[in-house]
C-alpha cells in the first residue's frame, strides 16, 4: 500500500528501463493494475484476489477481472496476508487451485516468524506450508509456480538473516519439492528470496546456490535501489 498513481507511473517507468535480460515482475496495487499493464517492458501481477469466479463478494477481485485487465500474475500466501488478514492454509489451496485451472502464475510464499525460528522448528513448519497449500497440484501445475521464502522474522525487525540460513532453507524448499514431485521439477522451479534484500546484500544473496532470485519489498519503490538488486543477479546469471 506505497504510492500514489503519478509516483507509481513513475516507478514503472524506470524500472522498465533496466532490464537487463533478466525477469523483472511489478506486483502493484490493484487499482493501477490496468494502466501499468498497457506499457511494455515489464510484467505487472496483482498482489491479492479472490478464489470465486464472481459473486457478492463486495470488495474482492477476481482472477477474470484481473484477465479482463491484462493481468496473469498473482502472489498467493504473503506473510503479511496470512498475518494482517488471516489467510489460513485452507484458504490459500483454494486460491493456488483456483490460479492453476485459470492458468494464472502465481509466485507462493512461505516463511516462519520469530517464535518458530528460536525452537528450531522453522524447516517443518515451512514445509507444512507448501504441503497443507501447494503440494497437490498436479505435475503439470509447476510450470505456473515460483516459490519465495520469507523469513517473516527478518523483515522489519532489525534481525537480518545470514546467507547461510537463506541457503538452508532453500535447500530445505528444493528438496521438499523433489521429494514431492520428481529431481526434474525441483531442479525447474524458481525459488526466490523474500527476506530484506536490498542492494548491499543482493549479491551475496544470490550467490546462494538455491536462491534464484529475489521478491523485493521496500527496495523496489526506489528505482536506483531496485536497479542495483537487478544488476546483481545479472552478473551472476
Amino acid at each position: 500500500m506505497n504510492l500514489l498513481r503519478d509516483e507509481a507511473l513513475e516507478l514503472h517507468r524506470n524500472i522498465s528501463e533496466f532490464s537487463e535480460n533478466q525477469t523483472i515482475q511489478i506486483y502493484a496495487p490493484s487499482l493501477y493494475l490496468s494502466e501499468l499493464s498497457k506499457f511494455n517492458g515489464v510484467s505487472i501481477g496483482a498482489q491479492n484476489f479472490y478464489f470465486e469466479n464472481f459473486g457478492a463478494f463486495t470488495g474482492e477481485i477476481s482472477l477474470g477481472q484481473l484477465e479482463s485487465c491484462g493481468i496473469n500474475h498473482v502472489l498467493i500466501g504473503h506473510s503479511e496476508r496470512r498475518q494482517f488478514f488471516c489467510e489460513t492454509d485452507e484458504f490459500l489451496k483454494m486460491k493456488v487451485d483456483a490460479a492453476v485451472s485459470s492458468d494464472f502464475n502465481m509466485i507462493f510464499c512461505c516463511g516462519e516468524p520469530l517464535e518458530i525460528r528460536e525452537k528450531n522448528n522453522h524447516v517443518e513448519f515451512v514445509v507444512n506450508q507448501l504441503k497443507d497449500s501447494l503440494f497437490h497440484v498436479s505435475p503439470n501445475a509447476w510450470n505456473q509456480i515460483a516459490i519465495a521464502y520469507e523469513p517473516v522474522w527478518a523483515i522489519g525487525t532489525g534481525l537480518t538473516a545470514s546467507t547461510l540460513q537463506a541457503e538452508e532453507m532453500h535447500a530445505c524448499i528444493r528438496e521438499s519439492v523433489r521429494k514431492a514431485f520428481g529431481v526434474e521439477i525441483s531442479r525447474f522451479v524458481p525459488i526466490l528470496y523474500g527476506g530484506s534484500c536490498n542492494e548491499r546484500n543482493a549479491h551475496e544473496l544470490f550467490s546462494c546456490e538455491n536462491v534464484d532470485g529475489g521478491l523485493i519489498g521496500g527496495a523496489s519503490l526506489k528505482s536506483e535501489s531496485f536497479k542495483e538488486i537487478v544488476k546483481a543477479l545479472y552478473e551472476l546469471s
